[in-house]
């Protein structure tokens, strides 16, 4: 696949990355770190799926911590690059859903096929990449888990189905 060609993943921070939910009681799912004085639970695997995932993605922040992902991420995450492209969002995030991304993601991916993954994606994100006329893949994840392996999988298998 050419660079031009690549399809775009848009990547959520919280429930994706920095890691909520979990019990309380048990041990951490992830590797504690200080963001702006608020203590996150990041995932022990992102950055590894990450670094997979960039192999056949343009990798883009797509979360309301905005520049925040690129001053903290790289280094916490220990990624190859310093930093990666952000989607600028409209307004604050508002509970929900994710829809309140959708307008500046479409903005961002124009007419390029894309993939997302999210822990608050909601049926009017369906309904849009159900809709979209370029490629779109969808991927939810659970927030006290993250990304794991099989959603790398996932990911990988469906940009190897886009036409080269």
């Amino acid at each position: 696949m050419s660079e031009r060609r690549r399809p775009l993943l848009f990547v959520d921070v919280d429930g994706v990355i920095s890691l909520f939910g979990f019990e309380a009681n048990g041990a951490l799912p992830g590797v504690p770190a200080w963001v702006d004085g608020v203590l996150h639970v990041l995932s022990r695997r992102a950055g590894r799926e990450l670094v997979r995932l960039s192999e056949a993605f343009d990798l883009v922040w797509a979360t309301g911590w905005e520049e925040k992902a690129n001053e903290y991420l790289p280094r916490l995450l220990e990624l190859p690059w310093r930093e990666l492209p952000v989607v600028r969002f409209d307004g604050a995030p508002r509970p929900g859903g994710a829809h309140w991304k959708l307008n500046a993601i479409e903005r961002f991916a124009g007419g390029r096929p894309l993939a997302w993954i999210d822990d608050n994606l909601d049926r009017t994100c369906w309904t849009w990449a159900r809709e979209r006329p370029a490629p779109t893949l969808l991927v939810a994840t659970e927030p006290a888990i993250g990304l794991t392996p099989d959603h790398t999988r996932e990911l990988l298998a469906w940009a190897g189905t886009l036409v080269r």
